[in-house]
């Protein structure tokens, strides 16, 4: 599953043995989540953000009950409840695959990447492959687009040859930040709001992506894996020409909005991914494996920005990911597996947050 939050596909596994169906919605360990409220019942959904008024959330699907063979964008509005019954918005027009959407200045517009250009068709998904290797595809044919709360693309923000992704939005509304191959490596850059003024903030090798912006506009927090050995260089160099990148070993960084000041902030091992800023600019929420013992068993973690302070934050036995806050700080959302009746359902959740 593509994460703005990385890039396609699901960073997990399932156990194929199930024992007792877990119906648990809010595991009492979750001290600082409280009134936990399921908004999805089917399928596969993430990467739920929050529009500026916190009145509505966009993200993205995978649901043969809503004709969505592959992830596409809808939005939704917390006055409507759930989606159990209703089949929310759709903003992509079911076309191409798509990702990382994410509300405009003024909640009247939805930015998100498709790959609509080079096909209506969902794009063939990687092959199993024969070395085991679990990979994301880098898509060339993503884009990003601007589309209005009814569908209709309005704006072609960020295009060219090669991967356009991974785009989010700063709190004060002036930049965006996104993932691009464009310097043939996968790096991160930053435009003003109608796509100009593009510019190149990452220049180490590896794959640099999912990034999001500090509350005060002032930093990034992303996600990395970058290769140091001459085997790992060398394995990342062909993946990245076959258009594949590996997500099982990511640690986070933070720095400024112009890129300087660069500091790892994790130093976990295993894969730690899909990061967004506490509300106080000061700690950083992420989903990580890096305490299983299995390895396909990811949580919500919480960490001070110089490394220090890590905490666990949800308990479920298999998946919560994509943790994002309202603009006000009192709502968390997030994504789990957690209630979906023992099958492989990603669901989205909502839940009041407690420091």
């Amino acid at each position: 599953m593509v994460s703005c939050g990385g890039s396609q596909h699901k960073a997990k596994q399932h156990s194929e043995k199930t024992t007792k169906i877990d119906t648990t919605v809010h595991y009492p360990q979750e001290k600082h989540l409280a009134n936990i409220k399921q908004l999805t019942f089917g399928g596969d959904n993430a990467e739920a953000y929050f529009s500026f008024d916190n009145s509505m959330i966009a993200f993205q699907a995978k649901n043969p009950d809503w004709n969505a063979p592959c992830d596409q964008i809808y939005q939704f509005s917390f006055a409507d409840g759930h989606m159990k019954d209703d089949m929310p918005q759709l903003i992509s027009e079911g076309l191409g695959r798509t990702t990382c959407s994410y509300f405009m200045p003024g909640d009247t517009s939805i930015l998100y990447a498709s790959t609509r250009s080079g096909s209506d068709n969902c794009p063939p998904e990687p092959e199993r492959r024969s070395d085991g290797k679990y990979v994301w595809p880098i898509y060339p044919d993503f884009d990003i687009y601007v589309a209005n709360l009814k569908g209709q693309v309005i704006d072609t923000l960020v295009s060219g040859p090669g991967y356009d992704a991974e785009a989010t939005v700063s709190a004060q509304g002036d930049k965006i930040v996104f993932t691009s191959d464009r310097s043939g490596d996968l790096e991160l850059y930053t435009c003003d709001m109608d796509g100009s003024n593009v510019r190149q903030i990452t220049f180490e090798l590896g794959y640099d992506g999912g990034a999001f912006f500090s509350p005060d506009g002032s930093k990034l927090v992303f996600r990395s894996s970058r290769p140091t050995t001459p085997e790992d260089i060398a394995e990342y160099k062909s993946l990245l020409k076959e258009g594949l990148v590996k997500p099982t070993n990511m640690e986070l960084y933070v720095c400024n909005v112009d890129g300087s000041e660069l500091t790892q902030v994790t130093h976990l091992g295993k894969a730690n991914w899909a990061p967004f800023f506490h509300p106080s600019g000061e700690k950083i929420l992420f989903s990580s494996n890096h305490s299983s013992q299995r390895g396909f068993e990811f949580n919500l973690f919480m960490i001070n920005i110089n490394g220090s302070g890590l905490e666990k934050i949800t308990y479920d036995k298999i998946f919560d990911a994509f943790p994002m806050f309202s603009y006000d700080g009192k709502k968390l959302i997030f994504s789990s597996n957690r209630n979906n009746g023992g099958t492989r359902n990603t669901n989205l959740f909502i839940a009041d947050w407690i420091d």
